[in-house]
């Protein structure tokens, strides 16, 4: 990807984006006819060159010493973490870090609210996903009681000065909201029941929540007032389709960051060892059966 070439397709992405940030409603719906659902082999084959950009800006971020963190939220089953799968998985989890916390501990509970969060903030040469972030406080924690309206207000006051602190920081911070509708919300936390591969992703809490749809919203509206900012954005995705979504999302963030290719020495491989006096052993290795 050149330079110049890059920056004409970051010019176009960010006017797909204005326009996708003007045409979905508060609840996702994107008027226009509905695109047929992308087949996986599509969806493979533009995938893989997305995969390549990814780990040219891998290489960037090592030799720059550059700082990412990029945070994922949205409602459940918006495929935040499908989308982190598929961004990492042909890249070194030594720069990218997939990092979904659990519930708070009691002790962290007691901490200030910021401080269990920025241990896992990237130093040089890293890249962070966050799959949720202190964003709960926003969201989860508003909509099922667990922090009082005073804790929200004070969150959504002094959030964004924390943000600019980040960024003080030299640290690149990108948020993504992935948004589905209704219907398409229910219908995977249905298969979820269904398919015994999935039973582990649908937790006391997704059905607390399944029936609380409008007061996410208002939580959503008011998390995007106070920090939707110039410098700090929020970048929606349309999440109804998955596959789209996730390409979307990834073309999305490489036009983001400001990556150069890393001039890459042709390899060459060394010469084999001679066998010299070496003999196969006889030893009774304990080999898997070769079922398939």
């Amino acid at each position: 990807m050149g330079k110049k070439g890059k920056k004409k397709k970051k010019s176009k992405e960010k006017q797909n984006l204005e326009q996708s940030q003007t045409v979905v409603s508060p609840e996702g719906e994107v008027p226009g006819e509905p695109k047929p659902k992308m087949k996986n082999k599509e969806f493979e084959k533009e995938l893989r060159p997305l995969h390549v950009e990814l780990v040219k800006m891998q290489e960037w971020v090592k030799a720059s010493g550059a700082k990412v963190c990029v945070v994922f939220e949205g409602r459940d089953t918006a495929g935040k973490g499908g989308v982190i799968k598929r961004i990492t998985e042909r890249t070194s989890p030594r720069v990218f870090r997939h990092v979904a916390l659990p519930a708070p501990t009691e002790r962290e509970k007691s901490q200030m609210y910021f401080q269990r969060y920025m241990p896992h903030l990237p130093a040089a040469g890293e890249v962070v996903l966050f799959d949720r972030s202190w964003y709960n406080r926003a969201g989860v924690e508003r909509v099922m009681g667990f922090a009082t309206e005073e804790e929200v207000n004070y969150f959504l006051k002094y959030a964004p000065m924390v943000e600019r602190s980040i960024l003080h920081s030299g640290i690149l911070l990108i948020k993504y909201w992935l948004e589905v509708d209704m219907d398409i919300q229910d219908e995977r936390l249905r298969a979820r029941d269904e398919d015994q591969r999935k039973i582990w992703k649908l937790s006391p809490m997704d059905l607390k929540s399944y029936s609380r749809w409008y007061d996410y919203s208002r939580a959503r509206d008011a998390m995007f007032a106070a920090t939707d900012l110039p410098e700090t954005p929020w970048f929606v995705v349309n999440a109804n389709d998955k596959r789209r979504a996730r390409l979307n999302l990834i073309t999305h963030l490489l036009n983001q960051i400001p990556y150069e290719e890393v001039p890459r020495e042709p390899v060459k491989f060394p010469r084999r060892q001679a066998k010299g006096d070496y003999q196969e052993t006889n030893y009774p290795y304990r080999m898997v059966p070769e079922i398939y």
